[in-house]
Formats: structure tokens, sequence, C-alpha cells
């Protein structure tokens, strides 16, 4: 293998390159990284961005963007958390159905404004969800009084915070339930975009509208169900987030929107559309994740987790524009 092939393999799995690198470092400054417990929290922080970002990739492939997935996600979960109030009494298999019913049909609805906004009225898309993730964190405060939603049933709290598969070292568990749903999610999200007809039409969107059009494509259609797929992945991760904490936050998923935006970014989805991969969204997840439990293991202030974060995006968007040139 020459040089040149060295160096397209490695320019293109980038984030693989950067998370092993990462494992590694922190791995080698903190004992207890690649402890069973530790991977485990890896894995049920990496959850929630990731079903923002397995959204937020259709978004982002056609060009545009959504910064009101944190919103939705909020509104989400103290909507299922009134509607959990109403059932006090109701089972673990009731209480997942209740979280998911809600987060898909409250993430519809708000993902549709969106989708409407956009595609019907040509509002341009950034102005767009930062209305809409003004006016729903508006709506969340205004739903509760600005007060958490309390008073759920334990089952509640069994889709975001129950493990299963004891070990020795994890009695309790050592599998989260929400990465089993995270993972069905994340797999159904990518085959859509990988295996159907709707993916490939996301992707001639984003490649060239105009052309996209003249094929025949319903560009307009496209763009609002994409953007309905972003709003229902964000309020599946609202309706976990509520169950983690078994209560519903008005504040719940504020700021979430620019991790999942940076993950999205990080694993090549192309901001100027046209290109991108569920997949490889995960892979900048798992980046963000591996960033943000390492320098809490090794007791750095999550101020500066921010700091990183802002830099990963800004790295993230000079490659992107480095290898467009470079295909240029």
């Amino acid at each position: 293998m020459n040089k040149a092939k060295v160096k397209s393999l490695v320019s293109e799995n980038i984030v693989v390159v950067v998370l092993i690198l990462l494992c590694i470092g922190f791995g080698t400054a903190s004992n207890t990284f690649f402890s069973s417990r530790n991977v485990s929290n890896i894995l049920s922080q990496m959850c929630t961005n990731a079903l923002l970002a397995s959204g937020l990739t259709y978004v982002i492939i056609l060009g545009g963007i959504d910064i009101s997935v944190g919103s939705v996600a909020g509104v989400a979960g103290i909507i299922a958390s009134y509607a959990g109030l109403r059932f006090p009494n109701m089972n673990a298999p009731f209480a997942i159905l209740l979280l998911i019913v809600t987060g898909i049909l409250v993430g519809a609805v708000c993902g549709a404004i969106n989708g409407v906004l956009i595609a019907y009225f040509d509002v341009i898309p950034m102005i767009c969800t930062l209305s809409t993730m003004t006016a729903l964190r508006g709506v969340a405060f205004i739903i509760t009084g600005g007060q958490p939603v309390y008073g759920l049933p334990d089952s509640f709290s069994y889709l975001g915070a129950k493990r299963i598969l004891p070990t020795e070292s994890m009695p309790n568990g050592a599998v989260p339930v929400v990465v089993i749903f995270t993972v069905i999610v994340v797999v159904f999200m990518h085959v859509l975009l990988s295996r159907t007809v709707f993916g490939r039409h996301v992707f001639a969107v984003g490649s060239n509208r105009n052309v996209a059009h003249l094929s025949g494509i319903n560009v307009r259609k496209v763009t609002m169900l994409s953007h309905t797929l972003c709003g229902v992945t964000a309020g599946l991760c609202g309706i976990c987030i509520a169950s983690k904490l078994q209560n519903g936050q008005p504040n719940a998923g504020d700021t979430y929107e620019m991790f999942a935006i940076a993950s999205t970014v990080l694993g090549g989805t192309s901001l100027s559309g046209g290109s991108g991969s569920v997949a490889r969204a995960m892979f900048g997840c798992a980046v963000i994740a591996v960033i943000k439990t390492g320098m809490d293991l090794l007791q750095i202030y999550s101020y500066w987790q921010n700091v990183v974060i802002g830099c990963i995006i800004i790295l993230a968007v000079v490659l992107d524009m480095a290898q467009k040139r470079g295909r240029n």
C-alpha cells in the first residue's frame, strides 16, 4: 500500500483515528477508563446525543440545519412526564410504550412545523429552527411554570435508568436499557438513509436541489419528511432524558443541539450537503462521549468541555471545507 492510499484511508477515517487516540490517551492517564463500569457509562452518555445526531444527519445532508432539537427534546420530556402522572400504577412495558408514543408524536409535530415552514414557505433553516428553539423552550417553561414535574412512578424510569445483564462487578446490570433502545432507533435511521429510495432522494436533494427536482423528486416533501424525522428522534431523546431523571425538566436538552451537530459533522456529514452517514455520525458521538467522560475522570472542569467541543466543531468544519476543495 503506497503513501497516497494510506493518506487517503486516514483522511476518510479520521474520526476513527481520533477516537482510538483519545481512548489510548485517556486509558493511559486513568486506570479506570477501560473498566466495565466506565465503558457502560460512556455508552449510556452517548445515547441522547446519538438519537439527536441520527436525525440531524438527514437535515444536514439536505444542506440545512436544525438547532431546535434540544428544545423539542425538552417539550417531549415534559409532556411525557405529565402523561406518566395520569397512570401512577403503570407497569414497565406500559411505561415504555407511553414514553415512546409520546416522544414520537410530540417530536413529529414539532419537526413537521419546521419542515412545513422550510419546505413550503422557504424560511431559512437557521432562522426557522432558531425561532422554534426559542418558542418551544418558552412553551416548556410555560407548561411547567418553571418547575420540574415530579411524582412519577418508578416504572417511568425503566427505559432511561434500568440496567440488565448483571455481572460480578456490576450486580445491578452491565447493559443500560436505553442503549438497546438507542441501537434499535439508530439502526432503523441508518437503514432508512442508506438502503431505501427515500434515503437516495435525501442525498440527491442535498447534492443539487434543482437537478433533483428536474429528475422528478418531490424536493419539498423530502425536506419536510427529513425535518419530521429529525423531530421524532429529538422527541425520543427527550423521553429518554425524562425517564433517566424520573421527572420532567423545563431546561432538559438545553445546548444538546451543539453536541449533536458537532458529532454529526465530526462523523463526516458535510455542512454543504450531499454526503454523510448515520453510522459514521455515531463515531462522532463516541468521540464526544469519550472526551466528556475522560475529562470527568481527570477532574477537569466541565466548562472546559464546552471549549473543547467548540474547537472540535471549528476543526470539523475546516476539514470539511478542505476535503471539498480537494475534491474540486
